[in-house]
């Protein structure tokens, strides 16, 4: 136990918890990407409150959440520990290293992309997750005509609203759910939170095309046969793709809804 506290607190070990935690929240991007692109059908919202309450109420997903959370804190703080320990380790600026302007900029500024994104994720957790389970969400019924595939929404108030429900009455699905839909609506109307929103993706852009092939390498999976892909799909999946998705979500709402 003894040996296997001091790998993981090794600058080595701290490197391995970053990785693995690292690439967790990679796959989880791409989970939370596939629901959120809901917001673009036009069903009224239907689609992705079906999915928030899927998200919030489905056990497995419900324990994969609090891995998600302990991960984020977990990343976040071995990021400082190893940031901090990087500069007792070189009492002269980094900078005047010879070498260092060469690096990437991304690598000599992890730990300002890492702050940007913990801000946004602050941000993001009050304005969503919290509101969710204990703000002030609207309630909508859905009414599905399953002949016409038509659907209507209308309003709920409070005291007709009780859980989620869905079922089938005379040929029309009927769903009753919270309306986080309205919600994401409405905060991308405030211009401040949706230039927050584009940032933060731009910070995650540039810390994921550094930190997903670093991942790797970390785990010594960098055999040169591997690494083109993995630097592709770092760069282009990760680091274009997947943020500018996320991004287009509060353009939409603020220029089109």
């Amino acid at each position: 136990m003894s040996k296997l506290k001091n790998t993981f607190s090794s600058s080595l070990g701290k490197k391995l918890i970053m990785a693995l935690t690292g690439l967790f929240l990679c796959t989880f991007l791409v989970v939370h990407l596939i629901g959120n692109l809901q917001l673009f059908k036009a069903d009224g919202g239907k689609a992705f409150n079906d999915y928030a309450y899927f998200m919030t109420h489905f056990t497995p997903i419900k324990v994969v959440s609090y891995l998600l959370y302990t991960s984020i804190i977990v990343h976040a703080l071995y990021a400082l520990m190893l940031t901090l320990a990087n500069r007792k380790a070189r009492p002269v600026s980094y900078g005047a290293y010879a070498g260092s302007a060469n690096s990437p900029w991304t690598s000599r500024n992890m730990g300002i992309l890492g702050t940007v994104l913990l801000v946004f994720i602050v941000v993001h957790m009050s304005n969503f997750w919290y509101e969710y389970h204990w703000g002030k969400v609207p309630f909508v019924e859905y009414r599905t005509d399953l002949t016409t595939g038509q659907t209507t929404q209308t309003e709920l108030a409070a005291a007709d609203f009780k859980d989620y429900v869905k079922y089938i009455d005379n040929g029309v699905e009927i769903t009753r759910a919270k309306d986080l839909y309205a919600t994401t609506a409405f905060a991308f109307q405030t211009w401040w939170l949706v230039a927050l929103y584009v940032l933060g993706m731009a910070a995650l852009s540039f810390h994921l095309i550094h930190g997903f092939s670093s991942a790797f390498q970390t785990l010594g999976w960098d055999h040169k046969k591997y690494v083109p892909l993995i630097k592709m799909i770092g760069i282009w999946g990760f680091g274009v793709l997947i943020p500018l998705a996320f991004a287009a979500m509060p353009l939409y709402f603020f220029f089109c809804i």
